[in-house]
């Protein structure tokens, strides 16, 4: 690249990297021998067969025949999957940015550059990969498939103290109604993928905007430590925060669906779950110190209270219509609930079905 050209907006974060300052950043899971990894999982992969005929036959959803099955990862194969998906999701962002610019940066600046950014990302992964025990990857450019993340599962149910059988099995639960859900419904995944994109773009700030922007980051930031929110709140418009409420309106949906039917089964194919729900509610709300601080920053508070407004919207369009009159919300990008109605659910019920 010459001075003055225009780097390709992969330039500037060197993805690669990345990857390998997640994996010497990422702190070691629970020990086990070498035996017992093999067994964790392969059990792992039992439990999410033996969850695939239970949630499917509880939600009324069904992942087509050729949907890719769960993979087992550690937490560096979590890492890396998350890299790609930001590669996928963060061009067009980079490429707002940079399109604005005057004279741009030489190439060993733009090499520093990518490091620096490469490595920032890969400290946010290698943090935010110790919390997470499944994720559906919606993969932009890529296969989506579900991950189970094997070092953080076992290390939960240490944490708790609760039968390891049972708890794998709970969880895969909750992951495979999310693989369910993004399968059986086509649409939901291009969805959910451009709208984050979208507002992605949206959401970066132009040149002219960093110093508005930080100035707004100095004076809302105790606000944002103390509701959870995230720092995208703090720095959206108005209009950004509504397609923000909206977005999060589709992830409660998603998140307290699949909390609602991960314990709807349980009782049936799981005899501890009661105790290991009890359990894993309490850690929920026990980080403290600067673990806190950093979900707060990061948004991760917000998403609890997704699971719980979620569920909360699920079970009471089904006690209301059904469980077929609930499926309706999967019909189209309209019938998705809207942010007020995840706290009101009858009137989604109104707004769809005219009843209530």
């Amino acid at each position: 690249m010459t001075q003055g050209s225009i780097a390709s907006p992969t330039a500037y974060v060197d993805y690669r990297f990345a990857k390998r300052a997640g994996r010497s950043l990422v702190k070691p899971g629970p020990q086990v021998s070498s035996g017992e990894a093999a067994d964790i999982v392969a059990d792992l992969r039992a439990a999410a067969t033996e969850a695939v005929e239970p949630v499917a036959e509880t939600s009324g959803l069904r992942a087509p025949d050729g949907a890719p099955a769960p993979l087992v990862v550690d937490r560096a194969g979590w890492i890396s999957a998350n890299v790609d998906s930001f590669e996928a999701l963060l061009a067009p962002v980079i490429t707002k940015l940079t399109a604005r610019k005057g004279r741009q940066p030489g190439p060993a600046a733009v090499a520093i550059g990518g490091k620096v950014t490469g490595a920032e990302m890969g400290g946010l992964l290698a943090f935010l990969s110790t919390k997470v025990l499944g994720q559906y990857d919606l993969a932009p450019q890529g296969i989506p498939r579900l991950l189970l993340v094997a070092p953080n599962i076992v290390a939960v149910e240490r944490a708790l103290g609760v039968d390891p059988h049972d708890f794998r099995r709970w969880v895969a639960m909750h992951e495979e109604t999310h693989r369910v859900q993004f399968t059986a419904v086509p649409w939901l995944r291009e969805h959910l993928v451009g709208a984050s994109s979208d507002l992605a773009v949206d959401l970066a700030p132009t040149p002219e905007d960093l110093a508005r922007r930080f100035e707004q980051l100095t004076r809302a930031l105790p606000e944002t430590l103390r509701s959870g929110e995230g720092l995208a709140q703090l720095l959206a418009t108005p209009e950004q925060k509504q397609r923000l409420a909206e977005l999060t309106a589709v992830m409660s949906l998603l998140e307290g669906h699949a909390d609602v039917v991960m314990d709807d089964v349980g009782p049936r194919a799981i005899p501890t779950v009661a105790t290991i729900r009890a359990k894993f509610e309490e850690r929920r709300a026990s980080s403290v110190g600067i673990d806190r601080i950093l979900r707060r920053l990061l948004g991760l508070e917000a998403k609890l209270r997704q699971y719980r407004d979620g569920a909360a919207f699920v079970r009471a369009v089904t006690a209301q219509v059904g469980r077929e009159g609930f499926n309706a919300v999967w019909t189209s990008p309209q019938t998705l609930p809207r942010p007020a109605e995840i706290l009101e659910p009858a009137a989604w019920v109104r707004r769809v079905h005219g009843e209530g």
